[in-house]
């Protein structure tokens, strides 16, 4: 063999072995990344300002504590110095607080599990927390006097979050809290969903939950309640879908049409919602822009039939999915129960007693609902595949928001938590 072919064979073959063992040092860079993180359930605990952290799945221990307010003095300093800040203060305190401060609504962690970011309504304003430290990243006051839910994009870099009395929702970017766009909504938004491919942004508006004009003929008082699609990279509204005439349709005119809680069947073709007052759910064909069925789900005897009495206007709050499509979790909030569904037939399992359930959300592992039981401060895992309740863990004052997200490997409670 020419010397100069096997000098170019040597070349390639020693090309090669620098493209493997780099390839191999990329893959085990990654690995060693994806094994820093923990995947951990982030329990928002609404009057006591902080968020416990617990494993996302098998025994839900608990992990640590964040204190989401470790700039109370500061903005507490603002409100009593701002003669209308502070009249919304003590509005969110007495109406949908119901007589507590609302320090955390929703969070989410950054994809590196070094921050979380926490929506807070009664400082109206969304905060990045240092997971490490305690110590606030950034903060963003949104418009108006109140934050309210908020949703992650599904590559992680965004958040959207809803600012309830301006009718807005802003978006921002997730590592440094630049706003990257906005837009508007019908009254009082409420729930935030992205697609999973990114591309659009749900969000159900609710109107006014904190009146006591409640009784069905009184129900054109709360006020403009759609769904707003919009484009999630130009916030443009690309539809608006109104529930009133699809419940009209099928002859469901004293129900209320404030979509509260709602999710997505796996290949999005159906949406899964909660309304205002109603004790169930109603499943809406996205293709056909209409209900196709309607679940109405026990009622609670102990539990008073007068609307003034439901929290927010809500009788039941909270709904999610297994990840298989095949059954959906509902948190009975006004009648103390959690159950899950069968999606085929709407045939409920166990009534799973719960302490006013406030949220539903999925563990880590797919295989259980967890439901924050704000009436008990405590969180509970029901089995998908049963309906039976596994466990019940403490947390903090009011959970409300569960969200699955991720923490640094061997992560323990910041000495500011």
């Amino acid at each position: 063999m020419p010397a100069i072919r096997t000098r170019h064979l040597c070349s390639v073959a020693a090309a090669l072995a620098l493209t493997v063992s780099a390839s191999a040092t990329v893959a085990t860079a990654a690995d060693s990344s994806a094994a820093a993180l923990r995947e951990v359930l982030f329990v928002g605990n609404n009057w006591d300002g902080t968020a416990d952290v617990i494993k996302s799945s098998g025994d839900f221990a608990k992990i640590g504590r964040i204190n989401v307010i470790p700039d109370k003095d500061q903005r507490m300093a603002e409100i009593n110095a701002n003669p209308i800040k502070w009249i919304y203060f003590m509005a969110i305190r007495n109406s949908v607080g119901e007589g507590h401060d609302q320090f955390v609504d929703d969070m989410y962690s950054t994809p590196d599990g070094t921050s979380v970011v926490v929506s807070r309504p009664s400082f109206a304003d969304v905060v990045s927390l240092d997971l490490a430290t305690g110590q606030v990243n950034w903060r963003f006051p949104v418009s108006g006097y109140r934050a309210d839910h908020m949703a992650v994009s599904p590559d992680g870099k965004r958040v959207a979050v809803s600012a309830s009395t301006s009718n807005t929702v802003h978006v921002l970017d997730i590592d440094s809290g630049r706003e990257l766009g906005r837009f508007g909504t019908g009254d009082k938004p409420h729930e935030n969903v992205f697609t999973q491919d990114g591309k659009y942004i749900y969000n159900m508006a609710i109107g006014d939950v904190n009146t006591q004009t409640d009784a069905p003929w009184l129900d054109w008082t709360k006020g403009d309640r759609r769904i707003t699609v919009v484009d999630a990279n130009t916030y443009q509204q690309v539809k608006v879908i109104d529930m009133r005439p699809k419940l009209d349709a099928i002859g469901l005119r004293d129900y209320s049409d404030a979509v509260r809680p709602a999710v997505f069947s796996p290949d999005e073709s159906k949406l899964y919602f909660q309304v205002s007052f109603f004790n169930g759910f109603f499943e809406y064909d996205l293709a056909t822009d209409r209900i196709t069925r309607t679940k109405t789900l026990p009622k609670n005897p102990a539990t008073s039939d007068d609307r003034t009495t439901f929290v927010n206007d809500s009788r039941h709050h909270g709904i999610s999915m297994s990840p298989d499509g095949n059954k959906l979790c509902v948190a009975g909030t006004m009648d103390d129960y959690a159950t899950v569904v069968n999606r085929t037939t709407l045939q409920e399992g166990p009534l799973v007693t719960a302490s006013k359930p406030y949220w539903a959300t999925v563990s880590g592992d797919g295989k259980s609902c967890v439901v924050s039981e704000s009436g008990t401060d405590q969180v509970t895992a029901i089995d998908f595949a049963t309906g039976q309740k596994q466990v019940s863990v403490p947390v903090g004052d009011h959970p409300q928001r569960v969200r699955l997200g991720h923490v640094q490997s061997g992560w323990t409670s910041p000495s500011a938590g």
